[in-house]
């Protein structure tokens, strides 16, 4: 097993990996849109949701894969009248086939999306 932290993705919020290697599967925590040297977050749904998936792409760099590897994505809206915007991003950015998906809404501190991925190691 590994866990990874790496400087080009966010700041961790607490005493956590951002990718965790075991069995043959990646996993990632869970990231925001915060901007991996500023700090900063924008402002929408969808420069939000953007920003997120560019983060998830940035920690599965890290282990040598890309999105199309994603196996499992777990989603959390802080409103789930966003669906159709987030979908929207989500569907451009993420390549068919596409992963199994759960999106919920959530309470969170700050941002619209989060979003947490499985990927498999070819």
């Amino acid at each position: 097993m590994e866990k990874l932290t790496s400087e080009k993705l966010p700041r961790p919020a607490g005493p956590y990996s951002h990718v965790a290697v075991a069995g043959g599967l990646v996993f990632t925590a869970g990231f925001g849109p915060q901007d991996p040297e500023t700090g900063t977050v924008p402002e929408g749904v969808e420069a939000q949701t953007e920003a997120v998936i560019r983060n998830v792409e940035r920690a599965l760099a890290q282990v040598g894969l890309d999105l199309s590897h994603v196996v499992k994505v777990t989603a959390h809206l802080a409103d789930l009248a966003d669906f159709g915007a987030y979908n929207a991003v989500y569907e451009r950015l993420f390549p068919a086939p596409y992963p199994v998906r759960t999106t919920v809404g959530s309470a969170l501190l700050g941002i619209l999306v989060e979003i947490d991925v499985v990927a498999a190691i070819p």
